[in-house]
């Protein structure tokens, strides 16, 4: 459930400490595969970690049942009778043309993001790279990008969202997850978190090369619901919609 493993950014303690925006709490939820880093205006790690298990029980109840979606790399059919996490995975993976899991880290920081902002005014949920973010402040993301010159050189400004937005990020040169692709970094920005991580990864397989960049955005900018996408592949970079480049 993650697109990269700890160890890969130096360290994923230092790479998360430098994520802590000023002003609110941090701390990390855990449950099986999932190890979530949250910043919110309160510490409720135990309400955290009671959605993130529900959220988990959900859907590994749903593979049980239907092995094939853990690994099937085509859009998944509609199923009205699926639990809401597996269905927001379906349609995320269906309208970026890939497999649900694509979807999974982006979908469960969503749910348990949602779930705090009943209690929290400002929630940042982090999980393996892919983000939730809901307040009324303008953030900046960093980019991380593997080895690529560009590599946490460049951030990304982030709009206030009171109602939470999700920013994905997918490496085919970082990290463990699938990417047919040889981008350090695909990056999507959508209101729906778990749209944002299946965009990510259907961009990123489509970069192999520096001349593949224009093609993979221009592919982007027929997503519905995308807001706006970057990818970086060495010292190239090539960005579309909402994306605001700030130097950090």
């Amino acid at each position: 459930m993650s697109h990269r493993q700890p160890g890969e950014f130096t360290d994923r303690s230092a790479y998360r400490r430098r994520m802590e925006p000023s002003g609110l709490a941090a701390f990390v939820v855990r449950a099986g595969e999932s190890d979530l880093h949250i910043s919110a205006s309160r510490e409720l790690p135990g309400l955290a970690g009671r959605e993130l298990e529900s959220v988990r029980a959900a859907l590994e109840g749903y593979i049980r049942s239907n092995p094939k979606f853990r690994t099937t790399l085509e859009p998944w059919p509609e199923d009205p009778a699926a639990p809401q996490i597996v269905r927001e995975m379906i349609a995320a993976g269906a309208t970026a043309g890939v497999g649900p899991m694509a979807a999974v880290a982006g979908a469960v920081a969503a749910a348990v993001g949602r779930r705090l902002l009943g209690q929290c005014r400002e929630v940042i949920v982090e999980n393996g790279g892919d983000i939730f973010i809901a307040g009324r402040e303008e953030r900046i993301a960093a980019i991380f990008a593997g080895d690529s010159p560009l590599s946490m050189k460049l951030g990304l400004k982030l709009p206030p969202a009171p109602a939470g937005c999700g920013l994905a990020t997918s490496s085919g040169t970082v990290g463990p997850s699938l990417s047919f692709g040889k981008a350090d970094a695909a990056v999507a920005f959508a209101a729906d978190a778990a749209l944002a991580d299946a965009a990510a990864t259907a961009i990123g397989n489509r970069v192999k090369r520096p001349e593949d960049l224009a093609a993979a955005m221009e592919f982007a900018e027929g997503i519905p619901g995308l807001a706006g996408a970057l990818a970086v592949i060495g010292e190239n970079l090539a960005a579309w919609g909402e994306m605001e480049l700030v130097e950090l």
